[in-house]
């Protein structure tokens, strides 16, 4: 399944996004992504981590719908994901990570974000989306607000980040009444395609 967006596509998530795990993880973007973790990962420990997630995905303990981004042609940017889907209580967190960092603050992630929450919303029937972030991330903040997430919570000194210290976790929730639908959230940020 592919999901088209105007600058972006979610695409099912396999080995062209798995082989940029190492530059990806090893990255600013995944400081941001993984919370203020600074971990250097090994090609190795990319793999055991696949292994994992196959085993808690084949046992039903956490269910992931991971897509991969990708420009419209075809250059694979990072990945959005609906995490710990809990299918009874129709609610999921949202995961999300441009690795690439040329293509940060120019429209991809915001892209990316308004396909999976329309596809949350309007094709699992989800009732209600969140997403956790650090203090610092102004970025994700203003990505938030702007698509129409409220801030819900503020865990104040809550997360231990290299080069910043203690700093609150902030989470963000949509519920599926708030959730205008992507053409009318296109409409209001003024997103337009572009050429590549």
């Amino acid at each position: 399944m592919m999901l088209e967006g105007l600058l972006v596509d979610l695409v099912p998530y396999g080995d062209r996004y798995k082989d940029r795990q190492h530059d990806w993880r090893n990255s600013e973007a995944w400081f941001w992504l993984d919370v203020g973790n600074r971990e250097f990962a090994t090609h190795a420990s990319i793999e055991r981590d696949y292994e994992r997630y196959a085993e808690r995905q084949a046992e039903h303990r956490s269910p992931n719908v991971t897509f991969g981004i990708q420009t419209k042609d075809g250059k694979p940017l990072g990945l959005m994901s609906l995490n710990w889907v809990i299918p009874h209580l129709r609610l999921s967190m949202l995961g999300a990570g441009i690795g690439e960092q040329a293509y940060w603050n120019g429209g991809y992630g915001t892209d990316a974000l308004l396909l999976i929450v329309d596809y949350a919303f309007d094709w699992l029937d989800m009732r209600r989306l969140w997403l956790a972030t650090m203090g610092p991330n102004v970025r994700v903040h203003r990505q938030m607000e702007k698509v129409g997430f409220t801030q819900e919570v503020r865990h104040r000194q809550a997360l231990w980040v290299e080069g910043h210290g203690w700093v609150d976790e902030v989470m963000y929730g949509l519920l599926r009444e708030e959730w205008p639908g992507r053409d009318a959230v296109i409409a209001r940020l003024g997103l337009v395609a572009r050429a590549e």
